[in-house]
């Protein structure tokens, strides 16, 4: 049985919830995810201190979950609208004619629904917080009243939208099929150091004894992709590339490319959003488009890992 957890991995969550904000290009900021934890943990805490001592107290268990569920009835609400979204966008990629046009529709119907998405996460966060404060200071575990927590954003009606668009994108990307194995990666376009090429090389092979017949996605940037493109043409790994189109999506561009990507739908994603030179840029962030692509696939369920230094846990 091949191994799930190869030593070169570091496969610590990554949370881009603010990349993923990133990506919808709403000129009005979104609030940070600490800033939705405490938001969820102020309501609590104030509606604890309020309500313990008091005569409500006996009651403060309804008092406190009924708060609760209705976050919970508020996440709910947003996960059904983002429903309706994506079966907006199944249908506009049933009448896809590849027209401008039908483009810019599909465009702004993947939009729509991401954007209830993030809606619903940051809901999500808020009420995971309070929750959380709440079995704290009671030791009582908030439960849904009917239904259950959700555990995946992803239905019925996106998975077929996602096979439309997987064959839509083969097509505009290359003139071949991907294939069933697709393998996307992203990388800082500052992980050129030594270090960084013999991690993705590693990395790459790893996934190609996982998926001998594997194609790899990617959007040509500089940097790590580059060495992960050279590393495609010298084993004879078929490429699919999916640049950024500066020039129509500008800022939004890299994020865009990860849509495409996504729409391949890929058995995993491999990310490099540091460079692991010593003499990479010490403090640098980590690169938003690669952590927005590990963001989606956690989203749709698809195994992601992060490129580490070898000996990293």
């Amino acid at each position: 049985m091949r191994t799930h957890h190869p030593g070169f991995f570091n496969t610590a969550d990554l949370d881009g919830f603010d990349a993923l904000t990133a990506a919808l290009e709403d000129p009005r900021p979104h609030p940070t995810e600490p800033a939705l934890r405490q938001l969820g943990e102020a309501i609590m805490a104030e509606l604890l201190d309020l309500v313990l001592g008091t005569a409500l107290e006996d009651h403060v268990t309804t008092i406190c979950e009924t708060f609760i569920g209705g976050l919970h009835a508020g996440v709910t609400r947003l996960d059904r609208d983002a429903d309706r979204a994506r079966d907006d966008l199944a249908r506009a990629l049933r009448d896809f004619d590849g027209s401008e046009v039908a483009d810019g529709d599909l465009q702004e119907a993947k939009h729509r629904g991401d954007a209830v998405d993030v809606a619903a996460r940051a809901l999500e966060r808020v009420r995971d917080a309070a929750a959380a404060s709440y079995s704290t200071a009671t030791g009582e575990v908030w439960s849904p009243w009917r239904g259950s927590i959700r555990g995946s954003a992803v239905t019925a009606a996106q998975i077929d939208a996602q096979e439309a668009l997987r064959a839509i994108e083969a097509r505009k990307l290359n003139s071949a099929d991907a294939g069933a194995q697709v393998v996307a990666f992203r990388a800082s376009p500052h992980g050129d150091a030594p270090e960084d090429a013999s991690r993705i090389f590693d990395a790459l092979n790893w996934a190609r004894e996982e998926w001998p017949t594997m194609s790899l996605a990617l959007t040509g940037a500089k940097g790590g992709e580059r060495l992960a493109k050279r590393w495609a043409q010298q084993k004879g790994v078929p490429l699919v590339l999916a640049k950024p189109d500066f020039e129509r999506h500008g800022r939004s561009a890299p994020f865009r490319a990860n849509d495409q990507l996504m729409a391949l739908r890929p058995v995993c994603v491999l990310v490099l959003p540091q460079s692991l030179g010593v003499c990479g840029t010490v403090g640098a962030p980590d690169f938003g488009p690669a952590l927005n692509l590990a963001e989606q696939a956690r989203h749709r369920g698809v195994r992601c890992v992060r490129i580490a230094a070898r000996g990293a846990g």
